[in-house]
């Protein structure tokens, strides 16, 4: 399984190359721009460091006493474990490659689907890694499109992640002239889109094809997810209940085949996070007599380091060994399944057909937020995209 996915990101990069170069050939202007935001990950070893250090500052991200102080120290201190972990899946992140297949993939079918809003262009704005995204909002701006589209590329929604991105283009802004004649509007959020369930449910499908007979139907199929501070959930961020509609909806696309559950992964620090821990939910149910799994990351929609060293690696192979799994899967994340691609498409092409600009669900915080920094974002892109209709 684990060559299997690194082959694929060979696959990935090939396609890329291909279709960077048929792009800069066209040299059309774009009249449709979808910027596609995600968290990013270091393509090389050397670029760990400074990935950790935005992390570790960003307080959207995480909350960190004398953060200026601590968070630096924790980026230099973490660096070499981390560092060799991305060693060990083949020295970088493969997720900026995805990213660029998904979009250029995306935008070949919103040409033909949408022409009115023809030629689309997408780019790629990372949180902490190259391409930044404030440095890619220079590189629209110089295309000048007639509309940009802010294409969040979490399905669910946390203010850590998708409301990290957001944040990070109003900051651009406050420092930086807001271009003239672009209308802007916003994607925050689509964890029950139908595509996007039948791609999870296929996925889940594939792996448990590979099963014996006998043993299929009683495969636990074990939903996993980026945890996140109970400090955040009991703020009232949305995520958790947004990863549960995801799970039921997947389920319900399965025809509750399997028993499942939804587990979290990849806690930081001291204080309490969503449980159960996914390695924590494999030993119990390994302790129930349930020893034969699925694990689905349920929130990523490419490979990165969450799925293929801490999944694959630390659970798959090292985790089930030691606590006696008769057989562990992993569901592929969508990277370029038709179906996913089919999903971003649609997602778009809806978007543009339709009035609505912005999610009022996005204009609103969480019930007991107190980051002024939030208020003022919100703010800005309540103006943002009412100017803009």
């Amino acid at each position: 399984m684990f060559w299997h996915n690194r082959n694929l990101c060979k696959l990935a990069s090939n396609a890329v190359n291909f279709a960077a170069s048929s792009r800069q050939l066209s040299g059309q202007r774009p009249k449709t721009a979808i910027l596609m935001l995600n968290m990013g990950g270091p393509q090389s070893t050397d670029q760990v460091h400074d990935y950790l250090l935005r992390i570790m500052t960003d307080r959207d991200m995480i909350q960190l006493p004398v953060q200026s102080r601590l968070g630096p120290w924790i980026a230099q201190r973490r660096t070499p474990e981390v560092q060799k972990k991305y060693k060990e899946i083949g020295g970088g992140s493969p997720i900026l490659k995805w990213t660029e297949l998904q979009g250029q993939l995306m935008c070949e079918q919103l040409d033909k689907l949408s022409p009115s809003t023809a030629p689309h262009k997408h780019y790629v704005g990372f949180r902490y890694v190259n391409p930044l995204t404030e440095n890619t909002l220079a590189q629209i701006e110089s295309d000048k499109p007639e509309r940009v589209v802010l294409f969040s590329q979490y399905p669910q929604y946390s203010c850590a992640t998708s409301g990290s991105s957001f944040n990070s283009i109003f900051t651009h802004y406050r420092s930086n002239d807001l271009p003239a004649d672009i209308k802007w509007s916003i994607i925050d959020r689509w964890g029950t889109h139908p595509l996007l369930i039948k791609t999870f449910a296929q996925r889940i499908r594939d792996e448990l094809a590979k099963f014996v007979p006998t043993k299929r139907n009683d495969v636990v199929i074990l939903f996993t997810a980026h945890s996140l501070p109970l400090k955040a959930v009991n703020r009232g961020d949305a995520y958790p209940s947004e990863i549960g509609a995801s799970v039921h909806m997947v389920m319900q696309e399965l025809g509750q085949t399997n028993p499942y559950s939804l587990a979290w992964q990849s806690k930081v620090g001291p204080l309490p996070w969503l449980a159960p821990a996914t390695d924590d939910a494999i030993k119990g149910y390994v302790k129930q007599g349930l020893k034969n799994f699925i694990l689905v990351p349920i929130a990523f929609v490419n490979e990165h380091i969450e799925t293929l060293h801490e999944l694959d690696i630390e659970y798959c192979d090292e985790l089930a060994k030691e606590v006696g799994v008769e057989e562990i899967r992993r569901a592929a994340t969508p990277n370029d399944h038709p179906l996913f691609i089919d999903a971003l498409t649609n997602i778009v092409a809806d978007h543009l057909k339709s009035q609505q600009s912005v999610n009022p669900k996005f204009l609103m915080r969480c019930p007991m937020c107190t980051n002024p920094r939030c208020r003022e974002s919100k703010r800005w892109y309540q103006q943002l995209c009412s100017a803009s209709h």
